[in-house]
């Protein structure tokens, strides 16, 4: 983690007392730091992963519902 270069400023705020305002602008300028740094996808790596998580989803939603009909059916011919 980086510190502060301004030495009036302080990341911590006293007991019972809100924090101040430019720690909220620290804030912002970590968070675009950090998304400076992120790796961002090819357009062909996000189809692709896209598409693999849409057909996983969809496998296991038909996975969920036939096992569903299975012990639904298996249920009205126990207790018929």
């Amino acid at each position: 983690m980086d510190t502060p270069t301004d030495p009036t400023v302080s990341s911590e705020a006293p007991a019972g007392e809100p924090s101040p305002e430019p720690a909220k602008a620290g804030f912002v300028a970590d968070t675009m730091a950090e998304l400076r740094r992120v790796v961002w996808p090819s357009r062909q790596q996000l189809f692709s992963e896209s598409v693999a998580v849409i057909l996983m989803v969809t496998l296991s939603a038909f996975a969920i519902a036939a096992i569903d009909r299975f012990y639904s059916w298996a249920n009205t011919q126990v207790f018929r």
